[in-house]
């Protein structure tokens, strides 16, 4: 099969040079085309990557009926609608380290070019004034930089504050005492920050919690004569706010790259002589534009080839030495939740999902994804797929839980789902079995030892004599051969179960005459 890739934003020739050089895979690059030509042609494409021209809607994504894939050349994704993306089980990734050097560069930049006025002060020199005194800055040395947000370019911009020998306090939601104390970094809440800091520096995503969250009152709470640094997301800062703060004199000056409307071009804050502003350059350096395109351009193609992407947004990421660890048990999880839920024979209202021994250690969202997809294919078709299986579960009202247990039962790992549906609850466990591949080991309470692919036909019965041998007397009549079968008892003449393998589906017909016989209690057909 061959896998047709649009790039429609400009791409350094460094990214395309993956995609060129992998097998099965067409490149269009077209960076001129129109909202409405997009929209015709998307329908053509396994794989869309952009930067941030494109904007990729509800709309047109649900036009992309090949798309698999949305990859995005750097950090942001605001021109992408992720749920969407996720509604239609289309994975996004982006190339969230590349530009890391380069934004925390030019954030340096901003800071020291609003404390000694260089952008004014070169313009003044062009237009012949020799002004010094009205140029005249404050060293940084000594002075408290207040970082929201500490990920990866807040906390280089931070390392870097540093060797300017300033103080640094920092707000992260996900930072520790502990942390910034080893980071160097004081610790404080957002609070802290906006009224500790000589200059503050924003680096959080735009959220619908962090959209204008330094306003009119975060102003209000700063020290007067505090500077303003945006080099993350257009809307963290309210500009109207910024605009009254600065010519109240509550904020000496504000160094912004990027803007809630762009291009940012007729706004009154570019006419205050306090605002030194950049056209969104945080990740304009050639270094970081090779960067974010080849990690754009590897991502697709290992997703089109079969592999795991490195920087999913819509997906949790997992480091690749746990990856290694869980991705053999991908198949098994959600052959589990496809044997189950068929066994069940109803829709589940409640999953939980039980990981034994060293699963119990590591990472296993990617596996309860597997599981989910698994139960929700049998009635939601092959739209399921990783991406989306967890949020049509929360739409179908599904509740799932997670439950980690160091007691594996005499496997070193086993997974256990339990489905709850109107008539009750459901179990399977399953392992792999070292040199044998993945193994069914429980259905409900009963033993067994099954490989989960194929045709398997699970019969609940009275343990009496003679019932295998009527039922394989039965099939026989019906031409199903049996390959394998696994029986397990509660008690002797009590209820018991027996799992075939057999070499075909066994239809209607020949399961209707193994319900007749009078030891029966039912029978289910699974393919898997």
């Amino acid at each position: 099969m061959t896998f047709q890739v649009l790039i429609s934003d400009p791409l350094s020739e460094e990214g395309i040079h993956p995609l060129q050089q992998a097998e099965n895979i067409d490149i269009v690059i077209d960076t001129e085309m129109t909202p409405e030509a997009l929209a015709e042609r998307i329908r053509e494409f396994d794989a869309l990557i952009v930067r941030s021209q494109t904007q990729v809607t509800r709309e047109l994504i649900s036009k992309a009926t090949r798309l698999k894939i949305i990859a995005r050349a750097g950090v942001g994704v605001d021109n992408i609608d992720l749920e969407a993306a996720t509604e239609h089980g289309i994975i996004v990734v982006n190339a969230p380290n590349g530009n890391t050097n380069s934004a925390a560069e030019h954030t340096m930049a901003m800071i020291m070019s609003l404390s000694r006025n260089i952008p004014q002060a070169y313009h003044a020199l062009k237009n012949s004034q020799w002004d010094r005194k009205k140029f005249v800055g404050v060293e940084l040395k000594d002075k408290t930089l207040g970082v929201v947000g500490l990920g990866r370019i807040g906390t280089e911009v931070a390392f870097r504050a540093k060797g300017q020998r300033m103080n640094v306090i920092a707000y992260d939601p996900f930072l520790t005492e502990e942390k910034a104390e080893k980071m160097g970094v004081d610790y404080g809440t957002v609070e802290d920050v906006l009224q500790q800091a000589d200059f503050i520096t924003v680096h959080t995503p735009l959220l619908k919690e962090t959209r204008h969250m330094i306003n009119a009152e975060a102003f209000e709470s700063m020290k007067p004569g505090v500077q303003i640094v945006n080099c993350a997301r257009g809307g963290i800062i309210d500009e109207e706010a910024l605009y009254d703060a600065i010519v109240s004199g509550k904020v000496a000056g504000a160094a912004l790259d990027v803007f809630e409307e762009e291009p940012f071009l007729d706004n009154k804050l570019l006419e205050l002589p306090q605002v030194i502003a950049t056209p969104h350059l945080g990740a304009s350096t050639i270094e970081a534009q090779e960067s974010v395109a080849i990690d754009a351009g590897k991502d697709v193609v290992r997703f089109l080839t079969g592999g795991v992407v490195q920087n999913p947004v819509n997906l949790s990421s997992v480091p690749s030495d746990i990856m290694s660890t869980i991705e053999p048990y991908f198949d098994l999880a959600e052959k589990l939740g496809t044997f189950l839920i068929d066994l069940a024979q109803e829709v589940a209202t409640e999953i939980n999902i039980s990981y034994s021994g060293a699963l119990s250690e590591v990472e296993i969202a990617p596996l309860t994804r597997n599981t989910v997809k698994g139960l929700l294919k049998r009635h939601l078709g092959d739209h399921v797929n990783d991406v989306n299986a967890l949020y049509l579960a929360d739409k179908k009202g599904i509740k799932i839980n997670e439950i980690k247990t160091s007691r594996a039962k005499g496997f070193t790992n086993l997974i256990t789902v339990e489905v709850t549906t109107q008539s009750g609850k459901r179990r399977v466990s399953g392992t792999l079995l070292n040199g044998l591949g993945p193994r069914i080991v429980k259905v409900d309470n009963y033993s067994v030892d099954v490989t989960p692919v194929g045709h398997i036909v699970v019969i609940h019965h009275q343990d009496q004599p003679g019932v295998i041998g009527k039922m394989g007397a039965l099939l026989a009549e019906h031409d199903v051969n049996i390959a394998t079968m696994q029986v397990d008892r509660s008690d002797v003449g009590g209820e018991a179960i027996m799992l075939l393998k057999t070499d075909r589906h066994a239809d209607d017909d020949a399961l209707q005459a193994l319900v007749e016989l009078n030891e029966i209690n039912d029978v289910i057909a699974i393919d898997l």
